[in-house]
């Protein structure tokens, strides 16, 4: 069975940062592109990061700007997503996400695996 599982989401005031983690079983996500989707409370999903498997490409959405920084540790068989200067509208619960595929990620993928999500809150 794949599993999914975010970890390292909390509370902190805007400017702040968290390292949030995506560990895998079932699964060795060098093999998959990982993708990171957030989900704030009344709005919809939107992707934020993805790093390819074909060519550790990686794309962020406009609204990052430079303060977050997805990254593998294939040793761990683990993705990070840090994420710095953190504001109050990037409260949400965020997603990892794991997609098979052939070619460089694209936040507008889907996804075959699905972990469960962890929330961040940042403050004023």
């Amino acid at each position: 069975e794949v599993q999914l599982a975010e970890s390292g989401g909390g509370v902190v005031q805007a400017g702040g940062s968290l390292r949030l983690s995506c560990a895998a079983s079932g699964i060795t996500l060098r093999d998959y592109s990982i993708t990171w989707f957030r989900r704030a409370q009344g709005k919809g999903r939107e992707g934020v990061s993805c790093v390819s498997s074909v060519d550790d490409s990686t794309e962020y959405a406009d609204f990052v700007e430079g303060r977050f920084t997805i990254s593998r540790d294939n040793a761990r068989n683990m993705v990070y997503l840090q994420m710095n200067s953190l504001r109050p509208e990037d409260t949400a619960t965020y997603v990892c996400a794991a997609h098979q595929i052939d070619v460089p990620c694209k936040l507008y993928y889907g996804a075959d695996h699905w972990g469960r999500g962890t929330p961040v809150t940042v403050f004023a």
